[in-house]
């Protein structure tokens, strides 16, 4: 009698087991699926309005939705995403926490008062200012996520307070935290459709995912939205047309319309912190001002060392605006602009504090300066073209890059023009090769300027930058760094080192290069701390993934010694510290 006791016993504890087993995993699913997604299952679309149209409303069905939200109190669906919150937060890379605030949110003056976050385990750390959000005039700030707060699943977006206020205990329920790899981030309205920034989605170069895999959805707050087609899916652009927002969005939420991306084909919502803007034609400076023949863009972070060798070089030889997009610098940038400015040079910054989007930011500017600009110089700050026939010139003329433009008038061109084989066709971008410069002997910034104090190259050239016609580029925005995508009908130049060549002082002596660790801003290039790919062009000749010095840094990559732009430079400018 007693074994078969023991025999039931041990089976009954054998089932609690397994049953207590099976729970904690299929609730660990459910909650990991929910709190990642945003389910679009709880939508109907209006009945009076077709489903298959390119443009169609649609209403939350309220049906059982307080059910819902007790069972899965931090599942969001599509109609939660745009609740009205103070604050809307992002986690970026290194642990830090962007806040974003409302445009009519009242804020101290000069945001001289200091601000905290306070997370949902009542851990607090400061709120630094970081910038205002160029486009919808959202400030920002960014806070450290405590070790405490690292620890805990899922992360929800923590409470903005100012200092001053009394702490007290995180009651309100918090949504989820945004991830800075999976978010709709920018939008941006032409005449005639809309552009969304979106990261997460089409993951590697080269390989896009369908335009009919996506609809463009666009809300206002309340419980109603429009969705468009997609026509464009490439990299992280996505481009649709402009909602009918009458009868579904209100004048008074203008300014409060989310734009996001619908993956139709998963029944997912992408999160966003991107809004939606009228039509609108964009003049970069004065109204008044022509269209300028050649302007320049570029990312930059923390070159405010850097930046006024590089823009009265390239103004002296015919840049006549430059576009800076600031990728959340902290030191000096905007001092020394407003320094440029008062000079009298053209120089714009956009705050662009989105991490590894290098290739979206290139293609936000060629729509940005479209109507300002005619050409667009894609270059960095630590490169500058020069053609060694410029030697002959005892001053700088600002006509020297327009010389090497396609002079032909600048008109789409004819349906003709698109059988032409590909020798006969317009110039609609010109690529130059690049000449990589090492830190020859260099052991800090050379005060005189990267022109002066580098001197001595590698042998053979390395990647090549370009000159874009705006009006040729194709509308898919497809860029690779520094050179795109043309339409039919336009070619790419590539000029002999001999007629133009760009300078990149790009391993600069060791105390400036190892900020480069900080993180590459390309989209898909990996970072120099991630252990992959080590023989990658991407990657320096024997650096490891450790900002470390290697041993004889300052004598590396010495091959060629060249001072043509140096004795340039010293011709034109005299000696000039920076």
């Amino acid at each position: 009698m007693r074994p078969r006791v023991r025999k039931a016993l041990l089976s009954c504890f054998l089932a609690i087991v397994l049953f207590a087993f099976f729970s904690v995993r299929l609730s660990r699913k459910a909650i990991s699926v929910a709190t990642v997604r945003y389910s679009t299952s709880n939508l109907t679309v209006r009945s009076k309005i077709n489903p298959n149209s390119l443009n169609y409303a649609v209403q939350e069905n309220h049906h059982d939705r307080d059910a819902q939200e007790l069972s899965r109190p931090r599942t969001r669906h599509v109609s939660s995403i745009w609740d009205s919150i103070a604050t809307l937060s992002v986690l970026l890379p290194a642990w830090e926490v962007l806040v974003i605030v409302p445009p009519e949110t009242p804020l101290s003056p000069g945001l001289g008062e200091e601000y905290r976050c306070i997370f949902q385990n009542n851990a607090t750390s400061t709120a630094t200012f970081s910038g205002v959000l160029a486009f919808t005039n959202r400030t920002t700030f960014k806070c450290v996520m405590p070790d405490s707060v690292r620890r805990l699943r899922p992360f929800l977006q923590p409470i903005l307070i100012k200092q001053s206020e009394n702490e007290s205990p995180v009651t309100k329920p918090m949504p989820e935290l945004i991830r800075w790899t999976f978010m709709a981030y920018e939008s941006f309205s032409t005449e005639d459709d809309v552009i969304l920034f979106v990261k997460g989605v089409n993951h590697r170069q080269g390989l896009n995912r369908s335009p009919q895999e996506f609809l463009c959805l666009f809300g206002d707050g309340t419980t109603s939205f429009v969705k468009t087609a997609v026509t464009s899916s490439i990299q992280e652009v996505f481009r649709c047309p402009h909602p009918n927002l009458m009868g579904v969005i209100s004048g008074a939420d203008s300014e409060r319309i989310k734009i996001s991306l619908e993956i139709v084909t998963e029944n997912l919502v992408v999160p966003s912190v991107a809004y939606y803007t009228p039509r609108r034609s964009l003049v970069i400076g004065r109204p008044e001002e022509p269209r300028s023949i050649l302007c320049a863009c570029t990312m930059v972070h923390n070159v405010a060392k850097f930046l006024k060798e590089w823009v009265v070089y390239h103004s002296m030889i015919g840049v006549q605006k430059f576009i800076l997009y600031n990728n959340d610098s902290d030191d000096d940038l905007e001092r020394v602009v407003e320094e440029l400015n008062q000079d009298g040079y053209n120089v714009t910054t956009l705050f662009w504090i989105w991490p590894k989007t290098q290739e979206a930011g290139f293609s936000h500017g060629a729509v940005y300066a479209k109507d300002s600009c005619t050409w667009m110089l894609y270059v960095d700050v630590d490169e500058f073209v020069f053609s060694p026939s410029w030697d002959q010139f005892k001053k700088p003329s600002n006509d020297m890059l327009t010389s090497l433009l396609s002079r032909t008038p600048q008109k789409t061109p004819s349906s003709s023009s698109l059988m032409l084989p590909a020798s006969h066709r317009r110039i609609g971008q010109v690529v130059m090769r690049c000449n990589e410069f090492g830190p020859s002997n260099q052991t800090s910034h050379p005060a005189e300027g990267v022109t002066q104090g580098y001197t001595c190259r590698r042998k053979i050239e390395q990647r090549h930058k370009s000159m874009v016609l705006l009006d040729a580029m194709d509308p898919s925005l497809l860029n690779v760094i520094h050179h795109f995508q043309l339409k039919e009908g336009f070619r790419s130049k590539t000029m002999s080192m001999e007629d133009a060549v760009v300078n990149h002082y790009k391993y600069q002596a060791w105390s400036e290069f190892r900020t480069k660790f900080r993180r590459r801003v390309s989209a898909y290039v990996v970072d120099w701390m991630q252990a992959v790919n080590p023989k990658s062009k991407d990657r320096t000749p024997g650096l490891g993934f450790e900002p470390i010095e290697p041993k004889g840094w300052a004598q590396k990559f010495c091959e060629v010694r060249d001072e043509r732009l140096k004795l340039l430079t010293q011709k034109w400018f005299g000696s000039t510290e920076y």
